[in-house]
């Protein structure tokens, strides 16, 4: 099941994305304060996948940006990465914007999965994570929807 995230939603929110942490490496660099990473300003919308009544995966709408997508290893294959970017696709076509997100280029398993559902790879470049770390980065965006 996807829905809207609830505050209440945080703790297990954090716990599913520790077992991402050290299953996949995402994020990159485990924030201080994961909360409040998972909750950036200009937070537009953010929803949850539940299966079996417990939060295994996340994703948000930053203004157009797509972002904070995961879901905890042992719920993977089950189509909810699929299914919440589709929550975020709806919801920024709802308000008139085509969604764009970046990605590491070694984040094989979402790329496939970006490619899967018509994202089109935009740019490719080198960015600079802090203390000379140089990480290549795709850029995506979401294929334009008709209708609205």
């Amino acid at each position: 099941m996807i829905r809207r995230r609830r505050d209440t939603d945080l703790d297990a929110c954090v716990a599913a994305l520790s077992q991402v942490h050290a299953h996949s490496g995402y994020p990159y660099h485990w924030p201080d304060d994961p909360a409040r990473w998972l909750t950036p300003d200009g937070l537009t919308a953010a929803w949850v996948a539940e299966a079996d009544g417990r939060v295994v995966g996340h994703a948000a709408l930053c203004g157009r940006e797509a972002s904070r997508l995961y879901v905890a290893p042992a719920a993977r294959g089950a189509g909810l990465g699929g299914r919440l970017l589709h929550a975020v696709e709806e919801a920024a076509a709802a308000r008139g914007l085509t969604p764009v997100l970046a990605v590491k280029t070694t984040d094989t398993a979402a790329i496939a999965l970006y490619e899967r559902r018509g994202w089109r790879r935009r740019v490719t470049e080198r960015q600079e994570w802090g203390a000379g770390e140089v990480v290549t980065v795709h850029h995506y965006e979401a294929m334009a929807r008709s209708g609205h």
